[in-house]
């Protein structure tokens, strides 16, 4: 049961959701959406963090497709804001909003994402199932992003290899690993770059993370710098490219034991890349 003010439960209320390669979400609602003679709406609500207040609502009006189904399709643009949108029913005008559920959801569109050629800014939604068992989209939007497509692990070090989209490398790119909390100390590694300027590779020294860590966890988040301007945004490394909404959990890289401590490398909540380094506290 649903603990959001303003909110009923919608224990039997679903969506079957499909997504195009455009990033079209379409989703249809069976004839239980409809009540009464007022239209009803599809509202996603971008999901504020704990204890602020929502800031962000983008309504849908779904249309009649036959056999007392809905269909309401959320396009490509305007691209949705960087975070997690709960989808809801909004049954009449003044009604309370109901949490939805997952039907069936096509996501196949998105399985080859990372072959594509994707413009700036970077715009990927993939719709999910909550932890609670609702329906909700998974959008990033990002000037630029460096899509990791190849992890390569050994005792001594890690390999990785990504693409660069919405932007390309130039003399002088870089491959920033940044202390999370570190207060400005960052790693400047120098990448291989494919002809393209887009394709590169980089190798990480998991002695040089682990030289002076002392004890407990620090974590190195990655970027690329694309060129040599220290001006220039550094672009985040991560793997949004597919239909895995939550990749955290899903996709574990083994640790390596150096100089006292353990390297690992993975990807966060937000599907971005970074490495774990941990020594014994004691």
């Amino acid at each position: 049961m649903t603990t959001e003010p303003g909110v009923r439960s919608g224990a039997s209320l679903r969506a079957d959701c499909t997504v195009d390669e455009d990033g079209r979400i379409t989703f249809v609602l069976g004839a239980d959406a409809v009540s009464g003679t007022s239209a009803p709406q599809l509202l996603l609500r971008l999901r504020p963090k704990k204890g602020a207040p929502e800031k962000l609502l983008h309504p849908l009006d779904p249309e009649p497709v036959g056999d007392g189904r809905l269909r309401a399709v959320l396009e490509p643009k305007p691209a949705l804001a960087e975070g997690r949108w709960d989808v809801y029913l909004v049954p009449e005008p003044g009604a309370q909003r109901q949490r939805v559920r997952p039907g069936l959801r096509d996501l196949r569109a998105l399985v080859d994402g990372r072959d594509r050629d994707w413009p700036a800014p970077v715009a990927v939604r993939v719709p999910y199932t909550t932890k609670d068992g609702y329906l909700a989209v998974r959008a990033w939007l990002r000037t630029a992003h460096a899509e990791v497509h190849g992890i390569e692990l050994t005792d001594r070090s890690m390999t990785f290899r990504a693409r660069l989209h919405g932007a390309a490398l130039s003399e002088g790119a870089a491959v920033r690993l940044r202390l999370r909390g570190g207060k400005g100390v960052v790693r400047s590694l120098e990448p291989r770059a494919a002809d393209d300027g887009r394709e590169f590779s980089c190798t990480v020294d998991h002695g040089e993370l682990a030289a002076d860590h002392g004890t407990g966890s620090r974590v190195w988040d990655v970027f690329v710098q694309p060129r040599a301007d220290e001006g220039a945004s550094p672009v985040r490394v991560g793997r949004l490219f597919d239909d895995v909404a939550d990749r955290k959990e899903i996709f574990v890289y083994p640790a390596t034991q150096v100089a006292g401590a353990t390297v690992r490398p993975y990807f966060t909540v937000d599907n971005d890349f970074s490495v774990e380094v941990t020594a014994p506290t004691a």
